[in-house]
């Protein structure tokens, strides 16, 4: 895992679940952030293969589109969305 400039961590399998989960390709994800699909697929498969800054910029744009990363909780880290407010 990489640690991003929150100090928060971030894998591979919580980048590739968010994604799946809120419907957006590797592609999608590549120019919401200005990276490559490869700079994605190698985020995907090995987070430690890209830049710290990179893994931040993945996570936050996920973050902004709706999903929460979920810390270590006995299962593993997680992701799950956003809950949507009445307001």
């Amino acid at each position: 895992m990489s640690e991003t400039g929150q100090g928060k961590m971030t894998s591979s399998e919580q980048l590739r679940a968010a994604r799946a989960m809120i419907g957006l390709s590797q592609a999608d994800l590549a120019s919401m952030t200005g990276r490559t699909d490869k700079t994605i697929r190698r985020a995907e498969t090995d987070v430690s293969l890209v830049a710290a800054d990179t893994v931040a910029a993945l996570r936050a744009a996920l973050e902004a589109a709706g999903v929460v990363f979920l810390s270590e909780n006995g299962n593993g880290p997680g992701v799950a969305l956003k809950r949507k407010s009445n307001d």
